[in-house]
């Protein structure tokens, strides 16, 4: 799969949809690594995640198939959007009850994000620990809320593209990532951590 190596995902997707099987061997082998992480962190749970992941895959060849994929877009971005629709469709059923409604007692806006990711090595410790911390926290949240923190602060996606990839709107995206911070401030609390590098 040499000649594969130097080729854009895009690339490989086209060449699958014209018959080459080999290129989506490499697109899987590319992308799986990734979008298996993103699917565990989101059903938090290796069976579920597995099935998503296969559904997930199987989505995307019907709609390779079926000609549905343009390249206009990353793959990546196409395949994460196809599994974040299988998660969300198994979430259906069961809502989040973590829901916390705002109020003065659980504002987050006092996170100070410039100390957290200050560049001394004790500070990057602190960093590291504070991101653990946070990443406990965040197994509590209800599930959109606990995506938009996962795809902003780990993938590093902007509201723009969290909003595309979840299919609603960039308001809705901030209302959830509001949420999630309040929620993560009051249960910060009641674990006595402190989320603040300062």
């Amino acid at each position: 799969m040499k000649e594969f190596e130097k080729m854009s995902d895009e690339e490989l997707a086209v060449m699958y949809v014209g018959g080459n099987n080999r290129a989506f061997d490499e697109l899987l082998s590319r992308t799986q690594d990734k979008l298996f992480s993103y699917i565990m962190f989101m059903v938090r749970d290796e069976d579920r995640a597995n099935d998503v992941f296969q559904e997930t895959f199987t989505k995307a060849i019907i709609k390779l198939q079926e000609g549905k994929y343009t390249t206009t877009g990353k793959f990546q971005f196409w395949l994460t959007r196809i599994a974040h629709n299988v998660i969300m469709d198994s979430f259906r059923d069961t809502k989040g009850s973590h829901i916390v409604e705002p109020n003065a007692d659980n504002d987050l806006t006092n996170i100070h994000s410039t100390s957290i990711f200050d560049t001394s090595r004790e500070n990057e410790i602190v960093k590291e620990q504070i991101l653990e911390d946070v990443q406990h926290l965040m197994n509590a949240l209800p599930p959109t809320q606990r995506e938009v923190v996962h795809m902003r602060y780990y993938q590093q996606l902007s509201f723009k593209e969290i909003s595309q990839l979840t299919g609603v709107s960039i308001n809705t995206s901030l209302g959830r990532m509001r949420y999630a911070v309040m929620n993560l401030r009051k249960m910060s609390k009641e674990h006595n951590m402190i989320l603040s590098a300062e």
